[in-house]
């Protein structure tokens, strides 16, 4: 598929939608958008996207759908609307972070209307959005997978194909456990460092030049030296997606004790600073260890 042969229909124009989808009109992609909110899609209008007044209406003038949405009922309602009105022989993609169970749900409905069905959820920041260097993880049927790998080139920087049915899924969920876990590791850690009498700088130099050093880690640094908990990634998207994480473990029966452990530690932080940063956690097992806050740079 190429840029003047493929309608694309967007749904979805939040931190991470919206800059996704200025990529696509960026390389010349014909572009059809709905949201809830105007101001979104008045700004991609603005750079020659076409708005909609309906799902339904953007589905039926499009031969790609992609949808980008906050939860599995988003996801449902959304759907739904698409495939009854996307013609057969057309392909929907979802690049939400969602349960598997919607997942198969919305795939049952895609194979019944005869349409391709993708995952393809995506794991980056907002900042890397922007910059169009996130990274897919996509699953669904091959060929149409490999129609769509230059349009994903549009954002995506790295893209991964991990199988046929809703394996996409269970990747994202357990990445994101590593990333949500992570932070809590980091925050117990921390704590324990200051209860030790480390500096709060000299401790974290150290750890960015220590062998548990991940690419996560390095960039957290800085925030953490600061103090400042401004979110790349929100505590409350990371409560959710933690959720995700220890339902999914539940539901397949796999042995998860860790994952619900993690999934408390963000349901009681995002419960007091859901706008925070999800590696402001540190401040949550700070107090809960007698530590007194210190200050920001």
């Amino acid at each position: 598929m190429t840029a003047a042969t493929t309608a694309i229909g967007w749904i979805g124009l939040g931190k991470m939608g919206e800059p996704m989808a200025e990529h696509l009109l960026a390389k010349g992609y014909s572009l059809r958008v709905y949201d809830l909110n105007p101001q979104p899609v008045q700004a991609l209008v603005a750079k020659g996207a076409i708005a909609c007044a309906s799902i339904a209406e953007l589905a039926a003038a499009s031969t790609v759908v992609i949808s980008i949405v906050p939860d599995d009922r988003v996801l449902k309602s959304v759907s739904e609307d698409v495939l009854a009105n996307l013609a057969p022989g057309a392909t929907y993609m979802d690049m939400s972070t969602v349960s598997p169970e919607a997942s198969v749900a919305a795939g049952e409905l895609a194979r019944q209307r005869g349409v391709a069905y993708i995952c393809a959820p995506v794991s980056g920041s907002t900042e890397l959005a922007r910059k169009g260097v996130l990274t897919v993880f996509a699953s669904g049927p091959a060929d149409a997978y490999q129609q769509l790998e230059t349009l994903l080139s549009s954002f995506a920087a790295t893209r991964h194909y991990v199988g046929g049915e809703h394996q996409a899924r269970y990747l994202k969920l357990a990445i994101n456990h590593l990333v949500g876990s992570s932070a809590a590791l980091m925050a117990e850690a921390l704590s324990l460092g200051r209860k030790g009498g480390l500096d709060w700088k000299v401790m974290l130099d150290v750890m960015g030049n220590s062998v548990i050093a991940s690419p996560l880690i390095k960039y957290k640094l800085d925030l953490l030296a600061s103090r400042d908990f401004a979110p790349a990634f929100s505590a409350a998207q990371m409560r959710k997606d933690m959720g995700l994480v220890n339902q999914a473990g539940q539901n397949s029966g796999t042995h998860m004790p860790l994952a619900a452990l993690v999934a408390e530690y963000f349901e009681a932080y995002a419960q007091q600073k859901p706008d925070n940063d999800f590696f402001g956690l540190v401040e949550a097992v700070e107090a809960q260890s007698d530590l007194p806050p210190l200050p920001r740079d």
